[in-house]
């Protein structure tokens, strides 16, 4: 199973867990198992299109899926998917 690697300030969805394990074969798939076991992700990670947010990056096995198949990307059984919210300073 595929490990999701959770940010600070969404770890209030997984009960503080900094990472947590589900089931799927894309990073579709694994953000849904995500939001299914710990509701809350899918309206933070997507836009009202079904779109990841521009602001949330997600990497697996620290290759930018935006550089690779976006939603469709392949995640092998106990790659590690990261979730990490953008940071803006001025």
């Amino acid at each position: 199973m595929p490990a999701i690697r959770i940010p600070t300030q969404l770890r209030n969805l997984t009960g503080g867990a900094a990472e947590v394990t589900v089931e799927g074969g894309t990073v579709a798939e694994v953000l849904a198992a995500l939001d299914a076991s710990h509701p809350g992700f899918a309206e933070r990670l997507y836009d009202v299109d079904g779109r990841i947010r521009r602001f949330v990056n997600v990497f697996v096995a620290d290759e930018d899926i935006r550089f690779l198949d976006g939603p469709a990307t392949p995640v092998a059984s106990g790659a590690t998917v990261s979730i990490v919210p953008a940071v803006a300073g001025g």
